[in-house]
């Protein structure tokens, strides 16, 4: 072997070490998320809500999936459609891995929102999302273990009034702790890059 071909081996050899190194120490950083994450991980409260067909639903009825949990309601101008537009371009990011990912919005008008009209409004995004509802009184106890405020906006006129709320998202795991929290307009890409962790 020449002394020129040799050193050109030598050279591919540290060029491939330092590219292989490289990846290792790229692949051992830890995932960046695209929220305010909980550490440490809290249990999420439970509650019981009521759902499409009357049917009842509690948060710990979700145990083993992702929950994306949102409270909102369906005659939002903006804020809303906006998060279920994003949440159901996650889903399809994710393919078939969505499967595993419940999402959840939990109406904060109930006066308005029955369960038939939050049925409607979700499944138009993903037939797959899940609206609940309920008295005020439950769905005041539903919110506040997640921090979420909201009222009826002043000035606003029946029946076409607003509802100022917290607008972020609250990630539970599988086991249902609360692990992550989205603020109002995480791209639908971050969005799925979290869940697409979260279920590895």
């Amino acid at each position: 072997m020449n002394q020129r071909l040799r050193i050109g081996l030598i050279v591919l050899g540290v060029i491939l070490l330092f590219a292989l190194g490289g990846w290792w120490v790229f692949r051992q950083r830890p995932y960046s998320y695209h929220g305010e994450t909980v550490e440490p991980p809290a249990p999420a409260t439970d509650f019981t809500l009521t759902g499409p067909d009357g049917k009842t639903f509690s948060l710990s009825d979700f145990r083993g999936k992702l929950v994306a949990l949102y409270f909102g309601y369906t005659s939002c101008p903006d804020v809303c459609p906006t998060t279920m537009a994003a949440l159901a371009q996650a889903m399809q990011e994710l393919g078939s891995q969505a499967d595993e990912v419940q999402v959840i919005l939990v109406t904060v008008d109930p006066e308005r929102d029955t369960p038939d009209r939050l049925n409607t409004y979700v499944t138009a995004f993903d037939p797959r999302f899940i609206g609940l509802t309920g008295t005020p009184d439950q769905i005041a106890s539903a919110a506040r273990p997640f921090g979420v405020l909201y009222k009826k906006q002043a000035g606003s006129s029946a029946p076409s009034y607003l509802v100022d709320h917290t607008a972020t998202t609250t990630v539970i795991d599988k086991d249902g702790r609360v692990r992550l929290i989205w603020p109002y307009g995480t791209p639908p890409d971050e969005l799925a890059a979290d869940l697409d962790y979260l279920l590895r």
